[in-house]
């Protein structure tokens, strides 16, 4: 009986076992399912959403390549926690991540839009969409769950609400590649209120951010990530930011005017990526970087440091990419870069490195790139440079490297790029092994001999290197005849680089190079045609056959429709006959120098984006086409220089807003400035001199701000150099001026020069010289013909630091102003052939740059400021023919100059003067001459006059002196005597 009982409990205690486990099982069951459902309201806010937007595959160049429409499967009366891009929480279903990155949205996002009915949000990503310019809403401030924010690439513009910093949880914020604009203090303000950010992306921001670094960045001790490259940050960079103890990466890149030093590194550092390319940070690098022991990248390229590499940068044993190019560092490169087991990518390109070959470098078994180019190592490459057997890249262009310069590389078979420019090198030893580099891509060589050439290499060598895309053989004479038009020359070759090879004829085997993209035959001997298969080339977009001897064109004059090529340039050549445009996509067409005749072809105005057109010294007449008005929209170089153009400027600059330089010197134009030259807001240079225009002085381009360079030159201007409205003179950047051989008059008021800005600043004498271009004009530079220390000549480039004001041959009178002391930037003055009087102006003695100064043929007096002797860098001085007296300056800058330069100025005396012009005295105090000496002058010039008259008769000869003896003694004795 108690074992029935005891059965019947156990029975009874297993089915409420069971029971309770199916009852369990099935509320467990039901509670996960409701877990995963988001709420009816997360799930309309998102529908809603979605059809606040189109989708529409982006068309920007930063677009990502996996994009795809995610909302796609949004479907309403299905989980949303299922659909692409959500994430909601597990306990909650509520949803606390949304992921639309890359999913094709375009239209804008609305400050009501139903994205902040979601305010549990955490993570919120919207990178690589198209909100159409559409300003950040303020209504992020709703959502102040918020740790993660990322709104890059999505073509958000405007002001950037500083609601935003009030998401005080945010631990990321990704706002690059966009186009906002910030206030003053937002980033003040984003550094006091996020103290809990760890990672901040504001790179490549389109509307500058335009703002100084504040010092409270150096309080936000959580930062892991500081990403602020191309933003345009300026001024002295906080160097306590490198200190945070947890700061694993500062990219600054592309901000030229921050400044800042390195710090002393502290111990505890975790920085692995420190990057401050094309900066203004400056100073050494200090021996305290060995303690950034965990660092894998260091960028410190195009920036101002200097001194020495420090030895102890050896000590980064994780260090794999290590670039410090275009700098100022000296001295040789130390041997303890050799510890540097891990480094991939060794980059000292542009500093002023010497030494021989760094052999300790050899060492670095890892390494796949060297780039040595542009500093000033000797000597020959080391002969086991092969031990380096991972290599690809090797670049050494100008330096002084001699020897055979190719045996050693050819040994390297994984070599794909081989950089040899401008070297000191007198073979090419190892060339004919080149066969042995199966991987080579890009193979760039220059003979230094240019003139002096080795027996020609023959092409076919290159023929095995099936990988070849790149071949550039600069002055290495060069054999093309056993090149057959179908040769199985690289069908790869994607650039062919043969400038002075010595080839004399048009290489045929380019005809089935499909793949080519760039060609340079430039600076040969090749004559005759160009031949019409070149214009059909299906990838050719750059051509390069200027300086050679080519004639003309075959097959039709009609433009190729399938042809991509972009630029052009047949300068120096002897091309006759109307100029041929080859292809409507052209964008840079250079054909100067050559024999060009007839009128400006109107199928330049068919051109869809022209960037640059030089038609300049040729034999080209007519009058410009009023068609060019299309082409002014895109157009940045316009050079008609030296033809035969005439009629009016035509009135077609108005929409000119990209325009940089305007020649049109050396023709037949007539008439006046066209009005709409004032809306070329981008001119720099423009050029109108040796023409007939007749016109005032162009004060209403004064709203020019960018204008440097202003030739009016030998024309028919005429008026005032100063506005008589009270207007200032304008144009800060001017910085060269040639107003010369014109009819201008008046006077100059004595502030004249008070606001020549740029001419009055104090430059940076420490940074590379650069000449006057527009960076997207490409290989092409701005040229002038100026007059300088006396002589009037073409200047090919003009560097940024020249400087030069020319009025000369004008009508000018009145003093010359005191104000032009203020220049101090000014290299060359030229007031000559006018009429200033008054005294020179002792304010010259402030120019300490000046190096011509020409005020002959004036009406100035008294005497030449002793101040001028202290300007050492006057090297031409010329102050003849005006009324100057006194003594010349003792400077020996004064006593090199040619007595021309002191002459028809009788009261002019001193020690330099009878240095240059001999034995020169004082004068002394004029005094009456005895009439006995005159008398026997008289007397002794009528005998010589009646000599030289004896023979047709002593009558007429007394006769004549008398006259002159009378009337012409001076003439007469400066003449004969």
């Amino acid at each position: 009986m108690k074992v029935f009982l005891f059965n019947q409990k156990l029975s009874f205690l297993l089915r409420s076992f069971c029971f309770l486990f199916l009852v369990s099982s099935f509320l467990n069951t039901f509670v996960c399912a409701t877990q995963h459902l988001c709420h009816f309201d997360q799930r309309d806010a998102l529908l809603d959403f979605k059809k606040e937007f189109g989708i529409q595959k982006p068309t920007f160049v930063n677009f990502d390549v996996s994009s795809y429409p995610k909302t796609k499967s949004w479907v309403n009366k299905s989980d949303c926690c299922s659909w692409d891009g959500i994430t909601c929480d597990a306990t909650s279903g509520k949803v606390i991540g949304l992921d639309l990155s890359s999913s094709c949205l375009h239209g804008q996002l609305e400050s009501n839009s139903s994205l902040f009915r979601l305010r549990h949000l955490r993570d919120l990503n919207l990178a690589y969409n198209n909100f159409t310019a559409s300003p950040i809403p303020a209504d992020f401030d709703k959502l102040m769950g918020l740790e993660r924010l990322n709104l890059s690439h999505s073509s958000f513009s405007g002001p950037t609400p500083t609601k935003l910093l009030q998401l005080t949880k945010l631990v990321s914020l990704d706002l690059s590649y966009s186009s906002f604009s910030i206030d003053e203090s937002f980033l003040r303000i984003l550094a006091q209120n996020l103290r809990n950010l760890r990672e901040l992306d504001m790179s490549n921001v389109n509307v500058n951010i335009s703002s100084e670094i504040p010092h409270e960045f150096s309080n936000m001790r959580s930062l892991r990530s500081l990403h602020l490259a191309e933003c345009n940050i300026f001024g002295e960079f906080p160097s306590n930011i490198f200190l945070i103890p947890n700061l694993e990466s500062i990219i600054l890149d592309y901000n030229q005017n921050l400044r800042g030093n390195l710090p002393v590194f502290h111990e505890n550092n975790s920085l692995l990526e420190l990057s401050m390319y094309n900066t203004a940070f400056s100073g050494t690098i200090p021996d305290s970087i060995s303690s950034l022991k965990h660092l894998i990248s260091l960028n410190l390229s195009y920036s101002k440091f200097s001194g020495k590499i420090p030895f102890l940068l050896g000590n980064l044993s994780h260090l794999s990419n290590l670039d410090l190019s275009s700098n100022d560092f000296a001295g040789e490169v130390p041997s303890s870069i050799g510890n540097l087991k891990q480094l991939t990518y060794f980059d000292v390109e542009s500093n002023k490195l010497s030494g021989s070959f760094p052999t300790t470098i050899l060492n670095l078994t890892q390494l796949r790139s060297i780039s040595l180019s542009s500093n000033q190592f000797k000597g020959s490459f080391p002969p086991n440079i092969s031990h380096l057997s991972k290599l690809e890249y090797f670049g050494a262009c100008n330096n002084f490297f001699t020897g055979a310069i190719l045996s050693s590389l050819v040994k390297i078979p994984s070599l794909t790029h081989i950089y040899l420019d401008y070297n000191q090198h007198h073979d090419l030893l190892g060339i004919e092994n080149i066969s042995m580099l199966p991987n080579l891509q890009y193979l760039n060589i220059v003979n230094h001999n240019y003139y002096n050439k080795a027996s020609p290499v023959d092409l076919n060598i290159f023929l095995p290197l099936k990988q070849l895309k790149g071949l550039a053989l600069l002055g290495v004479s060069l054999s093309t005849t056993n090149i057959s038009s179908d040769s199985n020359f690289s069908s790869h070759l994607e650039e062919l680089y043969l400038p002075g090879c010595n080839i004399t004829e048009f290489p045929e085997f380019i005809k089935y190079r499909r793949s080519l993209g760039s060609l340079d035959l430039s600076n040969n001997k090749i004559k005759g045609q160009v031949p019409d298969w070149l214009w059909r080339l299906p990838e050719l977009t750059d051509v390069n056959l200027s300086n050679n001897a080519l004639r003309g064109y075959n097959g039709s004059f009609k433009a190729s429709p399938r042809s991509q090529i972009l630029s052009v340039d047949l300068r120096s050549n002897c091309f006759q006959g109307p100029v041929f445009i080859p292809t409507k996509s052209i964008l840079y067409f250079f054909g100067s120098k050559n024999n060009f005749t007839g009128e400006i072809p109107r199928s330049i105005c068919g051109l869809s984006s022209l960037y640059v057109l030089d038609l300049s010294d040729n034999n080209l007449h007519g009058s410009i086409p009023w068609c060019l008005e299309t082409q002014m929209i895109s157009l940045v170089d316009l050079n008609l220089r030296h033809n035969r153009l005439s009629g009016n400027l035509p009135e077609v600059f108005m929409n000119a807003k990209n325009l940089g330089s305007l020649d049109v010197s050396h023709n037949q134009m007539e008439g006046k400035l066209p009005a709409s030259l004032i809306g070329c807001s981008a001119l720099e240079v423009l050029n109108v001199g040796s023409n007939r225009i007749n016109d005032m002085f162009p004060f209403q381009l004064n709203s020019l701000q960018n204008l440097q360079v202003l030739v009016l030159r030998s024309n028919k201007f005429h008026g005032t150099l100063h506005n008589v409205d009270g207007v200032s003179f304008g144009f800060p950047q001017l910085k060269i001026i040639d107003l010369s051989h014109n009819e201008f008059v008046g006077t100059l008021p004595s502030d004249y020069f008070m606001n020549w800005t740029l001419m009055s600043s104090k430059r940076d004498n420490n940074r590379e010289p650069e000449y006057i271009r527009n960076p997207r004009t490409y290989r092409y530079y701005t040229s002038l013909i100026l007059t300088s220390k006396g002589v009037s000549m073409e200047m090919d480039r003009i560097l940024t630091i020249y400087t030069s004001i020319d009025f000369s041959g004008n009508q000018l009178h009145g003093k010359i102003p005191n104000s032009i002391g203020l220049l101090k930037e000014l290299r060359n003055l030229n007031m000559s052939s006018n009429s200033f009087t008054g005294h020179i102006p002792s304010s010259l003695a402030n120019l300490t740059n000046l190096e011509s100064l020409d005020l002959s043929q004036n009406k100035i007096s008294g005497e030449i400021p002793f101040e001028l002797g202290t300007l050492s860098s006057l090297e031409w001085i010329n102050v003849s023919h005006n009324q100057l007296v006194g003594s010349i300056p003792q400077g020996t800058q004064f006593q090199r100059q040619k007595c021309s330069s002191y002459e028809g100025n009788p009261g002019l005396y001193g020690p330099s003067l009878k240095d240059v012009c001999g034995d020169i005295k004082a004068p002394t105090p004029p005094q009456s001459e005895p009439m006995e000496t005159q008398e026997e002058e008289e007397e002794s010039l009528s005998w010589i006059v009646a000599g030289l008259g004896f023979v047709p008769g002593v009558v007429f000869g007394l006769a004549m002196g008398h006259i002159v003896a009378s009337y012409k003694y001076q003439w007469f004795m400066k003449t004969f005597g």
